[in-house]
């Protein structure tokens, strides 16, 4: 368990940075919405206010998924995180995207100018910087855990929502950002403030899309997602490497967690071996597998069964 909480410390490195960005830069787009009357401005506010609340759930996620393992969950809690970063793509989706789009449909139904909209500018500047300083602390984390691979493949691949829902929320924030800025931009220089609402409408849009890409990421891992590749090979070739194994017949995986991996091997050991040096071959294999590679916490070994007639009837 302390390997564990030691590699959700980049997690929660990455969901604070983002918390306390989040936090300020609602309440400061929140008041300049209330004071020119921008749709834009107050989806973006709706939007920030959305993404601190979810930081506070995946943080929610990271404590609870820390618990250890009890009668009830043998295996522990780390889906955990796994389910409350499926709720944070319901509600981005829900209060960001639904909330924004039906604001900007309201902006265009009646449109009215935005008044002050130097502030609505000065405000979007400030969110860029604090959210780009976000989004770099998540991309530093998501690099250096993903070091070398493509960016939308590591995206696919990546076992810790903690990240790179972070990762995905910031992204969408700063290209909503500029969704805003556009739109306000335009909507001064034409005076045509219908276009205040345009902008609020994509950025809705673009909730709707980030919130379904992650729910599709999270769907697959609580609905079971095997080890990646890399790590699978390793531990195959691993009990191949030991001279008491024939053959690996079934190598089966699944996340438990960011960082918790099972796997259920069905394992042929040589056929001179006696039961008890069998058992003890077992045993030095999980020990081994799980002191090389620290995710593996669970290692179960089933060495094949033979047909009537041992040895000789299978050969």
């Amino acid at each position: 368990m302390a390997a564990q909480q030691g590699g959700h410390g980049g997690s929660r490195r990455v969901i604070y940075a983002a918390l306390a960005g989040n936090l300020a830069i609602a309440v400061t787009k929140l008041a300049a919405a209330l004071y020119t009357g921008s749709s834009a401005m107050l989806s973006e506010a709706i939007h920030s206010s959305v993404d601190t609340g979810n930081q506070g759930l995946l943080l929610l996620g990271l404590r609870r998924a820390a618990r250890p393992p009890t009668p009830r969950h043998p295996f522990g809690h780390g889906m955990e995180l796994y389910f409350w970063s499926f709720v944070v793509a319901l509600m981005i989706f829900a209060f960001g995207g639904a909330v924004a789009i039906y604001e900007g449909w309201q902006k265009i139904r009646a449109p009215h100018p935005v008044e002050s909209a130097w502030v609505n500018f000065l405000v979007l500047g400030a969110a860029m910087l604090f959210e780009g300083l976000s989004f770099r602390v998540a991309l530093r984390e998501f690099r250096r855990t993903h070091a070398g691979e493509p960016f939308w493949a590591a995206i696919r691949r990546s076992k810790d929502p903690g990240v790179f829902a972070v990762l995905l929320e910031d992204a969408a924030a700063l290209a909503g950002l500029l969704l805003a800025l556009a739109g306000l931009g335009l909507a001064e220089y034409l005076a045509m403030p219908a276009l205040d609402g345009v902008a609020s409408i994509g950025i809705g849009l673009l909730l709707v899309l980030a919130a379904g890409f992650l729910a599709r990421e999270t769907h697959s891992l609580l609905t079971g997602e095997a080890a990646a590749p890399p790590l699978v090979a390793a531990v195959r070739a691993m009990l191949l490497a030991d001279p008491r194994v024939a053959a690996v017949e079934e190598l089966l995986s699944l996340h438990l967690g960011p960082r918790e991996v099972l796997f259920a091997v069905t394992i042929d050991f040589r056929d001179d071996l006696p039961g008890e040096a069998v058992e003890r071959a077992a045993a030095a294999l999980i020990r081994e597998v799980e002191a090389a590679h620290p995710m593996v916490t669970r290692l179960f070994l089933r060495p094949r069964r033979l047909p009537p007639g041992g040895a000789a009837a299978a050969a």
